[in-house]
């Protein structure tokens, strides 16, 4: 099983971002299981059109996100991404935590802020 991915040239979104979105939510899901193997950067590449180097970034991106691991010459898989996903957002909480105590605000601004970031981001 493959990653159904399409890419939108007329989308704000640069190509390896949408690459990298897509791989995370299907591994999110579990459309994409844990231990999964991924084309090659050069297959994927060729498959949606896209230079090597824009894969090559999602995929970078996605492996810095504990989202996929690379072993080798074996091949690119998908990680265990849920617990790396919940560390790293346990981790990002807890310094904008930090931040903003530092910053003087109190708690239901902070969490006004950090909505509307997330509205921004999401919406």
């Amino acid at each position: 099983m493959a990653p159904h991915l399409t890419i939108d040239p007329m989308s704000a979104t640069a190509p390896y971002e949408q690459v990298r979105g897509q791989i995370a939510e299907q591994a999110r899901s579990g459309r994409l299981p844990v231990g999964h193997r991924l084309p090659t950067v050069r297959g994927l590449a060729a498959e949606l059109g896209l230079a090597a180097n824009t894969v090559a970034k999602a995929y970078r991106a996605l492996e810095a996100d504990g989202v996929i691991e690379t072993r080798g010459r074996a091949g690119t898989f998908v990680a265990a991404a849920g617990d790396a996903a919940s560390r790293a957002a346990a981790e990002a909480a807890q310094n904008y935590a930090r931040h903003v105590r530092r910053l003087g605000l109190d708690h239901d601004a902070a969490l006004t802020a950090a909505r509307e970031a997330l509205r921004a981001v999401y919406d």
